[in-house]
């Protein structure tokens, strides 16, 4: 009369799947299909075979949005604060700078055990000469990385890498009132990309730098400007590595961004940190009141901050190289800038950058 009861449920119950389970377990299994056939993709590039676009369909880019990659994220940037044990710590900095091709010559710290946690490793700083700024050019490389594309933005249209566009108007968000910036009232009329260039004679001008979990994590001002907005979008957290980026129409709209807004000697300035898989943490330094990857932001939206005050009427000003924010791992840099219609890049589609290194210049 004292032995428990034992319940037990019935074996339909215990392995039974629920609708979440089975739809991360197929995002994530074709996430992972995909990226294979991203490696092949690369392959034949390297082989000099040109491989047509093949955009994703919509049930493809909803299955993969799907995929929890917010909350991974953030479970990813909990364990990355975790401190290791000394002996532990050679090893798996070590593992990653094999598989990434880290070079830790370049670092201001070069001894591994000196990095508490992974979080140290990812943003760590290097030695004060190993980036030197350009002097002579107006646009520098604001990060390492490798270029995805650049050129002029036609029809509203900006490519993130080649045949593969998106809407400059979903990338940047509504137009920014007049009262917060610097620029003069465009005609009601003007399409969005006419209203963004302020100066007659002058052009809208792009460019997008890849950066690779290997690459240095922090990223710099590309020119003398000042920052007056800033917009966060909450979004989802896929991959923005070539691959994908020449598969999802609109991937920089769908991912999480923050968009700083300003302008320089020639007008409309802007630049883009956009987030990624696994690097939902993005940090500008100077703007203490941003929060990325949180879950109290819905994606879908966006908040917006300015940086001009009753006490500040010109909003933050940047130098060329002054330290800007950081990533963890790697991510995306997009620059959308006006500029005289001389203005030319220095650049080819697809070559690997490093911070301080000329972008173009009148």
């Amino acid at each position: 009369t004292d032995r428990k009861k034992l319940h037990t449920a019935p074996v339909g119950q215990v392995f039974r799947l629920r609708p979440f389970h089975l739809l991360v377990a197929t995002g994530g299994g074709y996430a992972g299909y995909r990226k294979y056939e991203h490696y092949k993709v690369e392959q034949l590039e390297k082989r000099g075979i040109e491989v047509p676009v093949k955009l994703a369909s919509e049930w493809e880019v909803a299955l993969y949005k799907s995929v929890p990659t917010r909350l991974l994220s953030r479970a990813w940037g909990r364990l990355n604060q975790v401190e290791l044990p000394t002996w532990l710590r050679k090893p798996v900095y070590s593992l990653y700078i094999w598989t990434f091709g880290v070079n830790m010559k370049e670092a201001a710290v070069e001894d591994l055990h000196h990095y508490r946690n992974l979080s140290e490793f990812f943003r760590r700083k290097l030695k004060p000469q190993a980036r030197p700024v350009c002097c002579v050019h107006s646009v520098i490389s604001p990060s390492d990385g490798k270029i995805l594309n650049f050129g002029q933005v036609k029809n509203c249209e900006v490519e993130q890498v080649k045949g593969v566009t998106y809407s400059l108007e979903s990338f940047l968000g509504p137009r920014i009132s007049t009262e917060e910036m610097h620029f003069s009232q465009a005609p009601p009329g003007n399409s969005f990309q006419q209203q963004l260039v302020t100066k007659e004679g002058n052009e809208l001008y792009h460019c997008v730098i890849y950066l690779a979990p290997g690459d240095y994590h922090c990223f710099h001002s590309p020119t003398d400007w000042t920052v007056s907005h800033r917009r966060h979008f909450p979004g989802s957290l896929m991959s923005v590595n070539p691959g994908v980026a020449r598969w999802i129409k609109e991937l920089f709209c769908h991912n999480e961004r923050v968009v700083l807004t300003g302008d320089w000697k020639h007008g409309f300035f802007s630049l883009t940190a956009v987030g990624a898989t696994n690097v939902g943490s993005i940090r500008i330094y100077f703007d203490q009141d941003l929060h990325t990857n949180s879950p109290s932001y819905s994606k879908g939206s966006y908040n917006d901050f300015s940086f001009i005050s009753n006490n500040n009427k010109e909003g933050i000003p940047m130098r060329k190289g002054e330290h800007l924010g950081e990533f963890n791992l790697g991510s995306t840099i997009v620059l959308i800038f006006e500029a005289p219609k001389d203005f030319k890049f220095n650049l080819k589609a697809g070559q690997k950058i490093r911070f301080g290194e000329a972008l173009g210049s009148l």
